[in-house]
């Protein structure tokens, strides 16, 4: 069995534990060493990274020539076609892309990370069918959320039909997209909506389709999109809740800085409650989720906090001494959990 490099050390690590602790003999030692080997350079990784570096190069592209007037007038003269005929030769393509990937789907499983890409494309594909399709349907009053939710419609029956936890991802991203452009529109635009400010919002969207997952578990159809929307719905409420910890809900940054710090002190509070909620719940329920993103947005937070009260007050030497002991203890106790959980008898 061939396995990457690290594997490989870790195991090495643990047999000439076991044998020095006279768990195994020499002879099972050579004899379970010599069931693998390792790789001498990892292939799958080079794959999957360069099939993500060409997708990000793909919307970097189709970025940059978008905002180019010059090669849009261009284009224009080439194809002189029409909004409408762009959104059908858009959709045309994107459901040839859908046929040809889950075909090889099927037919070449192995092939995971080229697949994936050519599902990428037609979700694109299938985004600038419903741009186009809203630019020559519009009407000049601005109600382009209505097009975010076709598409989070769209991807959602393609999901379903397909069983693509990709095509999902989308389904949650097209949702938040919606949900920001939808309160903008219905609040005319104004920085509050019922209120609250746009990290506000988005912590009760967070937590919404964080809650939604559980319904979907419970789903024998849909329980395959489980974690995928989980780990969304959490992305959803952590990164909202930190950026409420540091902004408060102040809707324009002029509110924002004409306060102290100190006042926002609560929802830094609020933030880290949650937080060790998460970390209860899945120390509790035995779910890494919720333990791991409580952990990693914990941290976040308090560093967040020692940056915001103590970099204009203490001198820049003793502000990084502290911060350089502080990860050097997270460190050994990272690494006395590593020893107990992997070296233990």
């Amino acid at each position: 069995m061939k396995i990457d490099q690290e594997k490989s050390e870790f195991l090495d690590e643990m047999l000439n534990h076991w044998q020095d602790e006279n768990l195994l003999s020499a002879e099972d030692v050579n004899k379970l060493r010599s069931s693998y080997e390792t790789k001498s350079f990892d292939w799958r990784r080079l794959a999957q990274y360069s099939f993500w570096i060409a997708m990000a190069c793909g919307v970097i592209s189709l970025g940059a020539l978008l905002i180019d007037k010059k090669v849009l007038t261009y284009l224009e003269r080439l194809f002189d076609a029409s909004d409408f005929m762009i959104s059908i030769l858009s959709a045309i393509a994107a459901a040839a892309l859908y046929f040809f990937a889950f075909k090889r789907k099927a037919s070449k499983a192995h092939q995971v990370f080229s697949n994936e890409a050519m599902v990428f494309t037609a979700v694109m594909l299938t985004a600038n069918a419903i741009a186009y399709l809203g630019k020559a349907l519009d009407n000049g009053t601005g109600h382009f959320s209505l097009l975010i939710l076709a598409s989070v419609i769209i991807y959602g029956i393609l999901a379903y039909i397909f069983k693509s936890r990709l095509i999902w991802a989308f389904v949650l991203i097209s949702l938040g997209a919606w949900f920001g452009t939808e309160t903008g529109y219905l609040s005319r635009w104004n920085w509050y909506f019922l209120g609250m400010n746009y990290p506000l919002r988005f912590v009760l969207f967070g937590a919404f389709v964080t809650g939604i997952s559980f319904f979907l578990k419970r789903s024998k159809r849909l329980d395959i999109f489980f974690q995928t929307n989980y780990m969304c719905g959490m992305i959803y409420l952590f990164i909202s809740l930190w950026l409420l910890s540091i902004f408060g809900n102040f809707g324009t940054l002029e509110e924002w800085y004409n306060i102290k710090q100190l006042h926002l002190f609560y929802w830094g509070l609020i933030s880290a409650a949650v937080c060790i909620i998460s970390i209860f719940i899945g120390l509790k329920y035995r779910d890494p989720i919720a333990r791991e993103f409580g952990i990693t947005f914990l941290f976040i937070n308090l560093y967040t906090r020692y940056f915001e009260y103590f970099w204009d007050t203490w001198h820049k030497a003793i502000f990084f001494c502290v911060l350089a002991a502080s990860f050097w203890l997270i460190g050994r106790r990272a690494e006395k959990i590593w020893n107990l959980e992997f070296l233990k008898k």
